[in-house]
């Protein structure tokens, strides 16, 4: 099975650098950019109105000024939202961006996204698919694209629109379960993204002598995690990408 021909880097921004920047904002990849990361990690759904946009929540609540559902919004509501304030008075402003401007963005700068298509309970995953796979396809070189999901009917209309030499697929997983294998097999998977802590060493092994890429989520203490790099694992998605940069330039 071939694969794009994707340079894993060590470091991926969680929601971009979100603990310099409110999370999934132009301002959070910038920040990572800015740090010196190449690759953050994001999330797309749809507003009511079918906009693609990049938020995590099925809700506006945590992340910015205002309250109510994604799913009860278009894209003129969505744009009166302030989703920097809350995080500090310096990102006051700050708009929930569309995937259209953040693709731009991304090109702009020359960055890989991990995107996960983020399905939140009760929404639709196959409309979530159509409308946002092929524009990222149209938009971003293979090599600079991962799309993962924790839901496997999204991810297997994933497959359809692309071959596994065109499109990197992802399977999140909190634990790894023991239909790991058959997951990824389904879809021609790319990569396993478990949650790191949860993570068992001979999962890890087996992973990898399956030839899957191994992407660990959300690990934010560097020393806590040191051990895990001589499982195998290719890359670290974390909020603070520039305390882990620091901590492995030093070690």
């Amino acid at each position: 099975m071939t694969h794009p021909a994707i340079q894993l880097p060590t470091l991926i921004a969680h929601r971009g650098y979100s603990a310099a920047a409110p999370e999934n904002t132009l301002s959070a990849v910038r920040a990572a950019y800015q740090a010196g990361i190449d690759w953050v990690e994001l999330d797309v759904q749809l507003l009511g109105d079918g906009t693609p946009v990049i938020w995590h929540d099925a809700d506006v609540a945590r992340c910015s000024n205002s309250r109510g559902a994604l799913a009860s919004m278009d894209l003129a509501n969505a744009q009166t939202l302030d989703a920097g304030s809350w995080f500090g008075d310096a990102f006051s402003g700050e708009k929930m961006v569309s995937l259209e401007t953040m693709l731009a963005l991304l090109n702009e700068l020359g960055m890989g996204v991990n995107m996960e298509i983020k399905v939140n309970k009760g929404r639709d995953p196959i409309a979530l698919v159509e409308r946002t796979l092929p524009v990222m396809l149209d938009t971003l070189p293979s090599e600079r694209l991962i799309i993962s999901s924790f839901d496997s009917r999204a991810l297997v209309h994933c497959r359809q629109f692309a071959n596994s030499d065109r499109l990197a697929l992802g399977v999140l997983f909190g634990s790894v379960p023991k239909t790991w294998r058959a997951q990824c097999e389904a879809i021609e998977a790319f990569s396993v993204h478990p949650d790191w802590p949860r993570l068992k060493r001979i999962q890890a092994e087996a992973i990898l002598r399956d030839g899957y890429k191994l992407l660990c989520y959300t690990a934010n203490d560097p020393s806590a995690f040191h051990s895990r790099w001589e499982w195998g694992i290719s890359s670290v998605i974390t909020d603070e990408p520039a305390a882990f940069k620091r901590f492995l330039d030093s070690h």
